[in-house]
């Protein structure tokens, strides 16, 4: 059975436009959902009575069940008819929200997220090869390719504005509610709109490397525990932790060994081979590292500015245009042409100057006008550098090795976030104690600072009415409050300089390595989907 034309995908009166506007409509519910718990930890935290590292886990859960179906989702697209496959999918998500609207049990969420994330492969790689196998320019390729990532990349701060104003107002299982309606209008869109065709040859169910699959999504998730967990239980001193860092080795030994033993492997390994792959690779972890560094400033602007989670989304406007406009940079070099290491060391340079602009902006009190600017570098910085990486590493190696070069630069992506997710819990678990056992060590009856302190807010509660027998235990209280704000800005300051040493590395790096500029940096293949 030879597939169909593209082109007869969608009904004959349905006009180009509104195809992307259908397929994009289809995505947009599933990438509100992926970071949905990050929105607001302690809402989502204190909603379902757990740590804000349970739900940090609920996020790396569906990151994990996104990258470790990408490889095994291609059969099943080969197998179900396009439309088939949308409304099986939707369908899908739409119940798995209906349950967590429903749920307040981790061992009924955790699944789920997961589940989610595999819909969610599904979602992106039907969605691209439909709008790709539609597109006969390598131009119109980019530029698409090029909206998806910044759609991607945006999730984060749109969700944060988008949820803000409904956490504070409603239940949080609410905006699970509110999920289930909006994966209705793609719903109703594709069976309105598309005919029963097929983009490949069915190919049948058979042979499935499931074992694959189960070895790669519980190293992705056990990796996952420990950077979510690790630090809250002091990483290989807890014995839960310990079996989970062996099993780790375990799973990843036996699938390596599986992937050089099998004819047709789940990822080729021999991609490795490349050496422009591994520094694309390297790139982009970095990159993606630095990205959520804003989770700090963001915890700043809460704790110590003491700005309402309304406030921070709103100030996290100008980071959302900043990505915006990154991306549209990147994707006009791209088509231009220009050097790969302009454009990445342009990408590193924004991202420094926010590093070290921040780290010099942590204050107790501060005029929010004063982070504008940063956030918006640390946007632009992080969109010219995520769609020119990711078709650098696809462009790196051959194209019998794209969709296995696509997976790895997915499962990089991941690595960056639960890796940033775990340094940040070291610095604000670990460096945060440091710093507040330092502070505390100065604060003795000798120290006439400290009694010049609680002085000063004596005086300030008896002004305002406090009885005198009082003020000095609520002013020895206030200076501690001082004391855990100092120790929190100490650790943001020094997760800031260590990133600006790690950014400025790259920098060298990218300036000091010739090899770089050989790989033209183009979409190979109109099939080709690297999610």
């Amino acid at each position: 059975m030879q597939p169909n034309n593209p082109k007869d995908l969608f009904k004959s009166w349905v006009p180009e436009w509104l195809v992307k506007i259908i397929l994009f409509t289809i995505l947009m519910p599933s990438m509100v959902l992926f970071f949905l718990p990050q929105a607001n930890l302690n809402a989502s935290a204190g909603h379902y009575g757990c740590e804000p590292k349970d739900m940090q886990f609920a996020v790396t859960l569906f990151y994990a069940g996104f990258v470790g179906f990408y490889s095994l989702e291609r059969r099943f697209f080969s197998f179900l008819a396009t439309k088939e496959y949308f409304i099986i999918f939707n369908i899908l998500q739409i119940i798995s929200c209906v349950i967590l609207y429903n749920s307040m049990e981790l061992y009924v969420i955790f699944p789920l997220r997961f589940l989610q994330g595999m819909l969610f492969a599904s979602s992106v790689n039907l969605s691209l090869s439909t709008i790709f196998t539609r597109i006969e320019s390598e131009k119109a390729r980019e530029i698409s390719f090029s909206v998806f990532f910044g759609m991607l990349i945006c999730t984060t701060p749109f969700n944060n504005i988008v949820t803000a104003d409904l956490i504070d107002q409603f239940d949080y299982n609410f905006l699970y509610k509110i999920a289930v309606f909006s994966f209705m209008p793609g719903l109703m869109m594709i069976l309105l709109s598309m005919n029963y065709v097929r983009l490949q040859v069915k190919f049948p169910l058979y042979d499935l490397d499931w074992e694959s699959f189960v070895l790669y999504s519980t190293i992705l998730i056990l990796f996952g525990y420990l950077m979510a967990y690790g630090q809250q239980y002091y990483w290989f001193e807890d014995t839960d932790l310990r079996i989970v860092g062996i099993g780790l080795l375990i799973f990843i030994f036996f699938f390596a060994y599986r992937q050089f033993n099998l004819k047709r492997p789940y990822i080729n390994l021999q991609i490795f081979k490349f050496r422009n792959f591994k520094i694309g690779c390297l790139v982009l972890f970095i990159m993606y590292i630095c990205r959520f560094a804003s989770g700090i400033t963001n915890n700043y602007f809460g704790q110590i500015l003491k700005f309402d989670p309304r406030h921070i989304s709103y100030i996290n406007i100008f980071n959302l245009a900043g990505l915006i406009f990154g991306v549209v940079i990147s994707c006009a070099f791209l088509l231009q042409k220009r050097n790969i290491r302009f454009i990445w060391g342009t990408g590193f340079l924004l991202l420094l100057i926010f590093h070290v602009a921040m780290y010099f902006l942590f204050n107790v009190s501060a005029n929010e006008s004063y982070y504008f600017l940063p956030l918006l570098c640390q946007g632009i910085g992080v969109g010219m550098i995520m769609v020119p990486t990711i078709i650098y590493i696809i462009s790196s190696v051959d194209i019998k090795l794209g969709p296995s070069a696509a997976a790895i630069a997915l499962c990089v992506r991941y690595l960056g976030f639960t890796v940033s997710m775990g340094l940040i819990n070291y610095f604000s678990l670990f460096r945060k104690s440091q710093h507040y056992n330092r502070f505390q060590d100065n604060i003795t009856y000798a120290n006439t600072v400290y009694h010049d302190e609680i002085n000063r807010y004596m005086n300030k509660l008896s002004t305002n009415g406090m009885l005198p027998s009082l003020t000095e235990k609520a002013g020895q209280k206030l200076v501690i409050a001082d004391v855990n704000q100092q120790a929190s800005l100490r650790y943001a300051m020094d997760y800031y300089e260590m990133m600006s040493w790690i950014i400025l590395g790259m920098i060298v790096l990218v300036i000091c390595t010739p090899y770089i500029n050989k790989t033209l940096v183009y979409l190979k293949s109109k099939t080709l989907v690297p999610a």
